[in-house]
């Protein structure tokens, strides 16, 4: 089984682009800071993870989430393997964004209570969401 939920930070505005051909989709990268329960003397007190979302999900992750806002998310581990312009082999770790969830109220990030705890009442599905449906 290849599952992976995180809760955490976007670190930048994601970045967006398409695939070429008769039918673009969409291809939206970001990273998620999540916060480390666990913290030992000199280092980082989270982890960046790289992530990607296609299709509707992804242009709706471009649309409503922005750089410092909470995000919840469910999807799976992709390693990839390359060869630099160097010719050297690396390795590459994303999360594949399968759904996506708001964990903070937009009135909260807004007013900078963004990390105070106060992450709403409860969780949104963001997918299949119409302008008119979102709670905020």
């Amino acid at each position: 089984m290849n599952k992976v939920i995180l809760m955490g930070r976007l670190t930048a505005d994601s970045e967006t682009r398409y695939t070429q051909g008769a039918e673009p989709v969409a291809v939206v990268r970001f990273g998620v800071a999540v916060r480390r329960k666990y913290k030992k003397e000199g280092e980082p007190d989270a982890d960046f993870i790289n992530c990607a979302a296609f299709g509707k999900t992804g242009e709706f992750i471009s649309k409503y989430f922005k750089k410092g806002m909470m995000i919840s998310l469910i999807g799976r581990l992709r390693v990839s393997g390359y060869k630099d312009k160097n010719g050297d082999k690396r390795i590459s770790t994303d999360v594949i964004v399968e759904e996506t969830y708001f964990a903070e109220s937009k009135k909260a990030f807004e007013s900078g209570q963004a990390g105070s705890g106060n992450t709403g009442d409860t969780f949104y599905k963001a997918e299949n969401v119409s302008d008119d449906d979102l709670p905020f």
